[in-house]
Formats: C-alpha cells, sequence, structure tokens
C-alpha cells in the first residue's frame, strides 16, 4: 500500500477524498516534524516514532575495498507497539 491506497482506504470510511488527503498529509507532516525536532510520537496500541543517532564508522566500498569514513548522522526509527504486533502475527483480530 501506498500514499495513495491510503488516502482511498481512508477516503471510502470517511466519504470525501479531498479531508482523507488533508488529514493524511497533516499526519504525517506533524510526526516528522516532530521527530525530526527530537521528540518521539507514541501513538497507542500503533508504535513509537523517534529520532536515533548512528554513530560514526568505517566502511569499505564493494567495488574497490577501499575504506570511506562514514560520519555521525540521525535517521528516523520505529518501534511498533504490542497491539500492532500481535495483530501482525495473527493473535488479535
Amino acid at each position: 500500500m501506498n500514499k495513495r491506497d491510503l488516502i482511498d482506504a481512508i477516503s471510502e470510511r470517511m466519504g470525501d477524498r479531498k479531508t482523507a488527503t488533508e488529514a493524511v498529509n497533516a499526519v504525517l507532516e506533524t510526526i516528522q516534524k516532530t521527530v525530526a525536532s527530537g521528540d518521539k510520537v507514541a501513538i497507542t496500541g500503533f508504535g513509537v516514532f523517534e529520532k536515533s543517532e548512528r554513530a560514526a564508522r568505517e566502511a569499505r566500498n564493494p567495488a574497490t575495498g577501499a575504506t570511506i569514513n562514514v560520519p555521525a548522522s540521525f535517521v528516523p526509527k520505529f518501534r511498533p507497539g504490542a497491539d500492532f504486533k500481535a495483530l501482525v502475527n495473527g493473535e488479535k483480530k
């Protein structure tokens, strides 16, 4: 499922595609801005979105074998909640 499919599914429930598009965009933008600022977004039963630090490291170029220094960076991270995990594992309907 991509973003368009998600909007279609929500518009079927809400009855209005424009409202569904605005809702999906608002939720995604809010999560992105909040995580980028360093705060976490916890949605009970679904999961937690947070900013995680990736340490600097050395890597190798697979074509040449040369060592490359990869600088430290921040990455978004998602941890699924217990209800989401149970649903994926077929334990909950």
